[in-house]
């Protein structure tokens, strides 16, 4: 679905890139996470492929079109969901929808039905700039819906959303990657991106430093330890042990001999310490 070979891009037409050598394929059907901090170029680069920024060098492929000589045809299979909410403010919920959606040649989903799913039913004859910001995202959220993108970008989805909200939007995009739809994550949330994506690039300073799945890359650079709470003379003690070192396993089998335990938990390294291991950098 989507193919990018050699791309750069610089905002002061210099050799100072915003995006540097940036090359990755998606499959159709993958849910392919765009991981770093702000100013990693994230952002850069998704508004190359869905058009917003021109296309200075290297190529482009996205849903089948060359993004160089985009076409109109382009945007009937793709979805765009932004960080930053961009609805009229003058309008309902629903009039965004309702018109949003008669700007695309293909058929569209009904906007109460998208209405239903983020929400904000009983919100939809509101003016958009009286909701709030969280409002506003799944209403950005909703409409990048409207016509069944092939393609679905999203930027930040969970941004904003209470626990529960955000477990709501976690639910449609997994429905939606059920049905077939190829989707771009970008994002510095590395737990949304652990939980939805297949593969994962780490971007840092406009590079990709390295694209794989979330468990080959915890079997890779994560540490296998075992968290134990166990009681020493009526004192609760902690104690962490590696699983993969001899002289640990001694120890830990020693404790486990002697001691009550009250805890014992395997741990695995977080995405966003593999992140920071993998980039010396940290994620704001």
């Amino acid at each position: 679905m989507i193919k990018v070979e050699n791309l750069y891009h610089s905002y002061s037409n210099d050799d100072k890139y915003a995006v540097d050598d940036v090359s990755f394929e998606i499959k159709k059907g993958e849910i392919f996470g765009f991981l770093g901090p702000s100013g990693a170029g994230k952002s850069t680069t998704q508004n190359i492929l869905v058009g917003l920024l021109p296309l200075q060098k290297g190529s482009v492929e996205v849903a089948g079109f060359d993004v160089k000589h985009i076409r109109n045809k382009m945007f009937n299979k793709i979805g765009m969901s932004f960080e930053q909410s961009n609805v009229y403010s003058k309008m309902s919920g629903l009039e965004n929808l309702e018109f949003y959606r008669k700007l695309f040649d293909v058929k569209t989903r009904k906007p109460m039905d998208l209405i239903n799913l983020v929400g904000l039913a009983g919100k939809e004859n509101i003016k958009a700039g009286k909701y709030s910001k969280g409002m506003k995202h799944r209403l950005t959220f909703a409409r990048s819906m409207l016509n069944n993108p092939e393609m679905w970008f999203l930027d930040e989805p969970t941004t904003g959303l209470d626990p529960a909200i955000a477990a709501q939007i976690k639910d449609i995009i997994r429905q939606e990657n059920e049905r077939g739809v190829t989707i771009f994550l970008t994002t510095h949330n590395m737990y949304i991106a652990d939980e939805l994506c297949d593969r994962v690039a780490f971007i840092v300073d406009g590079k990709i430093r390295i694209i794989d799945s979330p468990k080959a890359l915890k079997l890779q650079y994560g540490e296998k330890r075992v968290d134990i709470e166990y009681f020493k003379n009526e004192t609760l003690l902690k104690a962490n042990f590696s699983t993969v070192e001899k002289a640990d396993k001694v120890k830990m089998i020693e404790l486990l001999k002697q001691y009550d335990i009250q805890t014992m938990h395997t741990r695995e390294a977080t995405l966003e310490e593999i992140f920071i291991k993998v980039t010396g950098r940290g994620l704001v």
